[in-house]
């Protein structure tokens, strides 16, 4: 399953994190074609031991202790080194980085693009890029912005290392990608320490070994060291890696005690400056070419039991039937309606019919239509939150990718799901888009997460678009507390590969597990809590019954994911006595509040409700469609990833066709201190009769929805401006709904055979 091979230059600053990398590139079929350093400016002559030369330059962006050392990593590895000085400061503190030309200040980000510019020209045939980073937004960014514009593919195999499962049955160790270092022979010593707990006798360390990195976690335990911090991610200490396996480095660097200067800089921060660095040969038995770094099992613990439990029984129904509600939880409220949206739902279709080798300008014109509207409500693409793209034929993805893609200027562009429905789309029209965006405010915080790397977390971005993006609920404009995450449509794609799993007898559980867990790290990386709704796509299906297999597949999965948690001793746990009296395991503080919240959090809902934990699960919909990107055969797409929930603030209320006539309802109700949040989804579920009107279909939908929301005590609440903003319909009940299809089916309850 191993990607084709690229030819990597490698960023290197000396420390473990950009070495261990370079080793995973080598594991992952790639071919390192150079390294890449930069230093602090060299100075006009000399200074010898001054005071200058015991000044770091304490770079955002780079690591510039034990720069000295840096000329040797040529000759002990083989590989040619190049270098430059670093230009400039960081001018650009914000988090997700975006070079703008216009700008005068130059950060000091750039000055790698000059470097890797010298790299090409000398190394034209690389087309790949490796940095060390774990959990730095910062730093990624940073590398990912240079990458895109030199046209290389970057990759960043530690990020998120800290969220990988374990190897095998071993418990959850913060450090253990310091173990997995040393395992693979990595000699990283510690040359610099910046924290509280931290200090001079833990210099020249073997962080890289389970007694160096063992020492190093307690010493930073007693002071509430949050995440990351045994790695060194929040600066709390800087290594040299003077060694590693055979398979990179032929000999092995030695800075000899004399050579070792303890320079303390003040404010906690101490480290070494080194002189008389040298090689020394290593031992021939030593220098195998393989390389023997460990990769993370692909399936989490949780999602592996789910893999388990669908591929020994594939075909076991799994449809529970919905409880109806009489719980009221917005009786005894007062509740009024604003009139302005709180949320701009729109979908655009072009006016003119095109050709479909014209879909080049289509799009232009689609997406000029989304931009007039923007526009005109004092908004740019930067607003935009998610975009739904239905497209006639996948074969068109690549060249819409680039109209598309124009139209963001900035980080973080929307999230986005792609299918394509065939024929359903109008005649003479190859693409329809679905947005959504808040208001303009000056106030609300919009966030997301836009990683572009490859890694072994969850698939990197394939074309114009974040992995999420979360605003914050509002009524009346102003912030609830509770924030909203709208993730991207997930396939199966191997993070570190870009590929979809091996095709077997297995495949169709397979992308369907691990489509689901790519959603599930995201949505934990977001902090959501709980989601609201979601839809399953499927590509065309051979048969009625090879789809109703494929919707009882995913209901299973959704179902697993959404189980009751299970209650289990902690082993691990230490005896209060050690918390409070053994130095060894005291802490100054508390990391508690800052650990994630599980997905889905049970601690949300009523103790009534998680006492019924069936009542729990939010809809699934199952949806076939034409093609999906990649050739995949799922795409999960979650509605709305709720974060920021108090505990007991939310219940999940539904109503049964009995209640609503032949229609299901389900609503998320939150609580707040501004107010109260509610998103109802409806499914038709009553046998339909004769055709209706797509503006008939949407009249009914408002009307059931006035009945839910009068069904959950709100009997004043006026709804009726209020239209559905994404429906899911299954085409044969349109009424004059001609378009040719070739998806021939009929409703299945919690299944659309094509969508319009």
């Amino acid at each position: 399953m191993a990607a084709s091979g690229l030819n990597v230059i490698a960023l290197i600053s000396g420390g473990k994190d950009s070495f261990y990398s370079l080793l995973h590139c080598i594991q992952n079929g790639h071919r390192i074609v150079a390294l890449a350093n930069l230093h602090p400016p060299l100075r006009d002559a000399p200074t010898g031991d001054s005071h200058e030369d015991e000044m770091d330059l304490n770079s955002f962006m780079y690591q510039t202790v034990g720069h000295e050392v840096i000329p040797l990593y040529a000759e002990a590895t083989g590989i040619p080194l190049y270098r430059q000085a670093i230009d400039g400061g960081a001018t650009r503190h914000e988090r997700d980085y975006a070079y703008d030309a216009a700008e005068q200040s130059v950060d000091e980000t750039e000055s790698m693009l000059s470097l890797l510019r010298d790299v090409q020209e000398k190394h034209p045939e690389a087309n790949a890029l490796c940095s060390g980073a774990i959990l730095s937004t910062y730093q990624r960014t940073r590398v990912e912005s240079v990458a895109a514009r030199l046209g290389l593919a970057p990759l960043a195999y530690l990020w998120k290392y800290t969220a990988l499962p374990p190897p095998g049955t071993a418990p959850v160790d913060e450090a253990q990608l310091l173990l997995d270092m040393a395992a693979a022979g990595l000699e990283a010593r510690i040359i610099k320490v910046a924290s509280a707990g931290l200090d001079e006798s833990h210099l020249w360390e073997c962080v890289s070994s389970e007694a160096g990195s063992g020492r190093v976690k307690r010493a930073l335990r007693k002071f509430g060291a949050g995440d990351g911090a045994s790695l060194g991610e929040g600066g709390e200490f800087e290594t040299l890696v003077l060694d590693g396996p055979g398979c990179l480095f032929k000999r092995s660097i030695i800075v000899p005690e004399p050579g070792r200067r303890v320079v303390r800089e003040g404010g906690g921060s101490t480290w070494i400056l080194t002189r008389g660095a040298h090689l020394q040969d290593k031992d021939d038995s030593n220098m195998g070419s393989s390389v023997n770094v460990r990769i993370s099992n692909l399936f989490d613990s949780r999602f592996a039991q789910v893999l388990e439990d669908l591929t020994a029984r594939p075909d076991e129904a799994s449809v529970p039937a919905v409880q109806g509600s009489e719980i009221k939880p917005l009786s005894r409220l007062s509740i009024s309606n604003n009139n302005e949206p709180e949320l701009f739902t729109w979908s655009f279709i072009s006016d003119n019919a095109f050709d479909s080798s014209m879909i080049a300008e289509e799009t232009t014109e689609v997406v000029g239509k989304l931009e007039e509207a923007l526009a005109s409500n004092g908004l740019d693409a930067a607003h935009l939150t998610t975009v739904i793209i239905v497209l006639r034929s996948m074969s068109d993805f690549p060249t819409i990718n680039h109209g598309y893609g124009s139209l963001f200027k900035s980080p973080n562009p929307a999230s986005r799901v792609t299918i394509s429905c065939g024929n359903l789309l109008p005649e003479g029209r190859n693409i329809m888009l679905y947005t959504t965006a808040p208001p303009a405010s000056k106030t609300l915080i919009r966030d997301g997460l836009h990683v572009q790397s490859r890694s072994y977390w969850a698939p990197a971005n394939i074309g114009p678009y974040s992995q999420a993006i979360d605003i914050p609920i509002t009524s009346n404009h102003a912030a609830l507390g509770p924030r909203s995450v709208y993730i991207a449509g997930q396939i199966a794609l191997v993070p570190n590969s870009m590929r979809l799993p091996t095709p077997s007898d297995t495949s169709l559980v397979e992308q369907i597990t691990l489509s689901l867990q790519h959603l599930w790290r995201i949505g934990t990386h977001m902090k959501v809590q709980q989601w609201t709704s979601a839809v399953a796509y499927f590509d065309k299906a051979a048969s009625d019954e090879d789809m109703r297999r494929k919707a009882q597949l995913a209901g299973r999965a959704w179902r697993m994911m959404h189980a009751e948690p299970v209650e289990e001793e902690d082993e691990a746990a230490l005896d209060p006595w050690d918390l409070k009296y053994n130095t060894q395991y005291m802490s100054l503080a508390s990391n508690e509040s800052s650990k994630p919240r599980p997905l889905p959090d049970w601690d949300v809902f009523s103790t009534r409700q998680q006492n019924e934990p069936e009542t729990c699960v939010p809809p699934l919909f199952v949806v076939e469609v034409a093609e999906l990107p990649r050739g995949a055969a799922v795409e999960w797409h979650a509605h709305i990833g709720l974060s920021g929930l108090p505990q007991t603030s939310t219940q999940l209320v539904a109503h049964t066709e009995s209640q609503l006539d032949g229609w299901l309802s389900w609503s998320t109700c939150v609580r707040a201190e501004g107010g109260i949040f509610v998103h109802t989804l409806l499914a038709n579920v009553g046998r339909f009769g004769a055709k209706l009107s797509l503006s008939a279909i949407v009249a009914e939908a408002q009307n059931k929805y006035r009945e839910s929301i009068r069904l959950l005590g709100a009997e004043s609440l006026d709804v009726a401006s209020q239209a559905p903003y994404l429906m899911y319909q299954y085409w044969a009940t349109v009424r004059n709904y001609t378009q040719p299809f070739d998806l021939d089916g009929r409703w299945e309850e919690g299944i659309v055979r094509g969508c319009v």
